[in-house]
C-alpha cells in the first residue's frame, strides 16, 4: 500500500510516505519546524519526499493528515493541503486523531524486541495553550487501539480528578514541559508527538474500517469550540458599548 501522511498540528512538522518494494514496506520521513512555517515548507517537503520514495501522487492509496485536535491554524494547513492534493490526484483522504497518533508513537517508543505487541493505556494529551491541554485515553490489546471515552480540553489538574483506576497507565505527548507536575504527578511520563510515521502504522487498520472519505468531506476535528470572538461579536459589543450613558 502506498500511502502519504504529514501532521502540522504542533510546533513540529512531520512528513511520511510508505511504499511497498519488493515485498516489503519501506518508509520515508522528514521533520522540520511546523508552526506558522508549514504553510510554506509542507508542499515542497511533501513532493520532495514522494520524489524520494519514487511515487506520483496518483500512485497514493491514500493520504493521512493530522485532523486534530491540535493548532488551529495547524489543523487547517494540514486539510487545505490535503483536499488540493486529493481533489488534484483523486486520491481518498484518511483524518488521523492526532492524540491517537500520541498514543501511538508512545506505544511504538515502549516496544521492545521481546514484547513488541505487549498492552498499554495511555492518557494522550497535547499543549492547547490558554493554561489547558488536549487529552483523550486510549487503551492497545497487543493488535488494535480502542478508545474507551471521548476527546476533552482541560486544565492539567482536571485529569487527575478523573483518573483510571489501577496500575498500567501512561501518560504521553507534548504538554511536560509545560505544566510540570500539574499533569498527572506520579504518573510513567513518555514524551511524545502525532508523528506522520505514527499515523502511517495506523493506516491500515483506520482504511479498513473505511474512514477515509473524499477529499470535499475532510475536516478537521476542533475540540475547542472558539478562541476568539467573530468581527460581527466585536462590533455588536463596540456598538453595545457606544449605546451605554458615561460614567
Amino acid at each position: 500500500m502506498n500511502l502519504l501522511a504529514f501532521d502540522t498540528s504542533t510546533e513540529h512538522l512531520s512528513i511520511a510516505v510508505s511504499r511497498a518494494v519488493e515485498g516489503r514496506v519501506q518508509v520515508w520521513t522528514h521533520s522540520g519546524p511546523g508552526g506558522a512555517q508549514a504553510s510554506a515548507t509542507l508542499i515542497p517537503a511533501i513532493r520532495a519526499l514522494l520524489a524520494e520514495a519514487g511515487l506520483t501522487l496518483r500512485a497514493l492509496d491514500a493520504i493521512a493528515f493530522g485532523a486534530g485536535p491540535g493548532s488551529f491554524t495547524g489543523l487547517r494547513t494540514a486539510c487545505a493541503v490535503a483536499q488540493g492534493l486529493g481533489y488534484g490526484a483523486g486520491v481518498p483522504l484518511l483524518p488521523v486523531d492526532t492524540l491517537l497518533a500520541v498514543a501511538e508513537a508512545a506505544r511504538d517508543g515502549r516496544a521492545t524486541p521481546a514484547a513488541p505487541t505487549a498492552p498499554l493505556n495511555v492518557v494522550a494529551v497535547l499543549d492547547a495553550r490558554m493554561d489547558e491541554v488536549y487529552t483523550a485515553r486510549y487503551a492497545w490489546n497487543g493488535a488494535t487501539w480502542t478508545q474507551p471515552g471521548s476527546w476533552d480540553v482541560c486544565k492539567p489538574e482536571v485529569l487527575a480528578e478523573g483518573a483510571p483506576a489501577g496500575s498500567g497507565w501512561v501518560v504521553a505527548g507534548n504538554a511536560f514541559a509545560a505544566y510540570g507536575e500539574r499533569l498527572l504527578p506520579g504518573w510513567p511520563r513518555v514524551e511524545a508527538l502525532p508523528t506522520a510515521a505514527a499515523m502511517l502504522r495506523l493506516a491500515p487498520a483506520l482504511l479498513a474500517a473505511g474512514q477515509a472519505v473524499p477529499a470535499d468531506q475532510a475536516l478537521p476535528r476542533y475540540i475547542r469550540d472558539k478562541v476568539a470572538k467573530t468581527t460581527e461579536e466585536r462590533a455588536a459589543e463596540k456598538a453595545a458599548a457606544a449605546a451605554l450613558p458615561a460614567a
